[in-house]
């Protein structure tokens, strides 16, 4: 017989215990992530559904996230009629209500809302989402069953012991009826992912099973039916592009799943955007509080009429700052429409990468507003329609461009194939074309490259401080330059210079120099030599795309 160790015991159940803690809370980071799921900068927090792990599917909890990757749905459709319905062919058109009367703003300020929130409460649902994570495999080092059977690690006996127990995560969000028969309309992120979607509306307890019809990730719109026991009450839609800054608004909800409750504020600004938030951004900002949980709800203006769907807020604390964001409605019915004929959002494409006109861009395209052409995509409308690089576009079917953003807007909601007439500046002369709009390809992107590193000489004239070099074959294949790109390859520039301070940068091309073209290095420092300067309009290819640049020597 041995002799029982008694100071053994207690030294091990300690040690287990660390190691324990080290694993449950690296296993809980790993779910439960401080990095917002959206990939916002610092400072920019998006309110969508909260998802968290939970042993009760049923229990849905308000304040948490997870980054989980999206999975397949695999719904069962809730009736026969659910069943026929998949198919976009065999849906009747969607039937809103809409009204653009406009708002009286010189009536006296009311009271009490009560009358216009009953008018709309009836309309705004609880919209819960739930999803099974597999559970993760352990270390090498904790699954090795004698180190488990020492240390009383669970698992260690019977099977499943190398990895984490499968958990469900639980989403909560808003949402608004727009149709007596049961669609409804939300955020794509409270529903993204998900593999069962759940409905309340107002304060009872009873949840139908949701389909979703369909998803729009540019946008953050989301459709979803329900099969209603009894006709439901939808929402009157108006029109956002009424709306006004300080206009009176109301944000309706669910925040932080503790029920049905509204803020007031005011439309603090129109067509925000350049956020980083989704990939088309129009936002209305308002200063009605807007908390996790209200995404996918609505705000109405002093009429009552749904005016935009809330989807995120600016922060730096996680809280409410006083910024909310919400889509407006025109842009949301041009899509729910959409996916409820067809299931999928086709958007118009012209053709053109854009970018903002800045001060000193303006001056030599002789243009205040629009979208300056920095590349038309061969065998686009826009090239087939006669538009260039160096082109400012100024209108699109009459509406004035403010500037590239607005351009993306206005083009992606109008219908493939729809003739769109195209004001543009070119050479300080406005021109007309004609152009039909094709279908937008699903993806664009480009990849971010460097430069080569050589010393770089003395120069004399504008771009000062820039060594340029030909563009060899070995150089194209290793920065992965389009055969159709012509030009001079920035190899080194100085970090003081007023070209590099400007956005100039190593590994850019140099395809024209104050709209004259460069083929080769040669030409450019030419080019460079003859220009007078003190400021230079650069064309480059960088990143899979063109751009346009105002170099100014005089700004050292």
């Amino acid at each position: 017989m041995k002799t029982p160790l008694p100071s053994l015991r207690p030294a091990r159940r300690a040690l287990a215990a660390l190691l324990l803690s080290v694993w449950v809370t690296s296993w809980m980071s790993a779910a439960d992530p401080v990095v917002d799921p959206k990939g916002l900068p610092p400072g920019k927090t998006v309110m969508p559904d909260s998802m968290t792990p939970s042993p009760e599917p049923a229990t849905p909890d308000a304040n948490d996230k997870a980054n989980a990757e999206p999975t397949k749905r695999t719904e069962k459709p809730s009736s026969k009629k659910a069943a026929k319905d998949d198919k976009p062919a065999n849906r009747p058109p969607l039937k809103v209500r809409f009204d653009n009367k406009p708002i009286n703003r010189d009536a006296p300020d009311r009271v009490s809302y009560a009358p216009i929130v009953r008018k709309t409460a009836a309309s705004v649902v609880f919209v819960y989402s739930s999803k099974k994570v597999k559970g993760q495999d352990l270390s090498p080092f904790l699954n090795d069953p004698m180190f488990r059977r020492f240390f009383d690690i669970p698992g260690h006996r019977g099977n499943g012991g190398g990895r984490t127990p499968d958990r469900v995560e639980q989403g909560l969000g808003s949402g608004v009826v727009i149709s007596a028969d049961g669609y409804i309309l939300t955020n794509n992120h409270v529903v993204e992912g998900a593999d069962d979607v759940q409905v309340s509306i107002g304060e009872s307890t009873k949840k139908f099973d949701a389909k979703v019809i369909g998803r729009d990730s540019l946008a953050d719109v989301a459709v979803l039916k329900i099969e209603p026991s009894g006709s439901l009450v939808p929402a009157t839609l108006g029109d956002s592009d009424q709306l006004q800054v300080g206009d009176v608004v109301l944000a309706i909800g669910n925040p932080f799943g503790i029920g049905q409750s509204v803020s007031r504020g005011i439309v603090s600004a129109l067509s925000r955007g350049q956020l980083g938030i989704e990939q088309l951004e129009d936002f209305i900002q308002t200063d009605a509080a807007i908390n996790p949980g209200n995404s996918g709800g609505a705000l109405i203006d002093s009429e009552g009429r749904v005016v935009g769907i809330n989807t995120a807020i600016l922060s730096s604390s996680g809280g409410f700052n006083g910024v909310g964001l919400a889509i407006p409605i025109d842009l949301v019915r041009f899509v729910a429409e959409q996916i409820v004929a067809k299931g999928k959002v086709d958007r118009g494409f012209l053709g053109v990468q854009t970018q903002d006109l800045t001060e000193d861009i303006a001056a030599q395209f002789n243009a205040e507003k629009g979208a300056l052409v920095s590349e038309v995509t061969p065998d686009s409308p826009a090239e087939k329609a006669g538009l260039k690089a160096g082109d400012v576009i100024t209108r699109v079917n009459g509406t004035e461009i403010r500037d590239q953003r607005h351009l993306q807007l206005v083009v992606t909601q109008l219908s493939p194939g729809t003739d769109v007439n195209v004001d543009y500046v070119r050479d300080g002369k406005t021109h007309s074309a004609k152009a039909k709009l094709a279908l937008r390809p699903a993806k664009f992107s480009g990849s971010d490259r460097g430069g080569n590193d050589e010393n770089a000489g003395n120069d004399e004239g504008v771009l000062n401080g820039v060594s340029v070099g030909d563009i060899t074959p070995d150089v194209r294949e290793e920065m992965d330059i389009p055969a159709r790109i012509k030009g001079a390859i920035v190899q080194s520039i100085d970090a003081t210079s007023p070209s590099a301070q400007q956005g100039l940068r190593e590994g850019d091309v140099i395809l024209e120099l104050d709209r004259h073209p460069v083929h080769n290095a040669e030409e450019a420092v030419k080019l460079s030599e003859e220009i007078k300067g003190p400021k230079v309009m650069v064309l480059i290819w960088r990143s899979g795309g063109t751009r346009f640049i105002v170099i100014d020597e005089s700004k050292k």
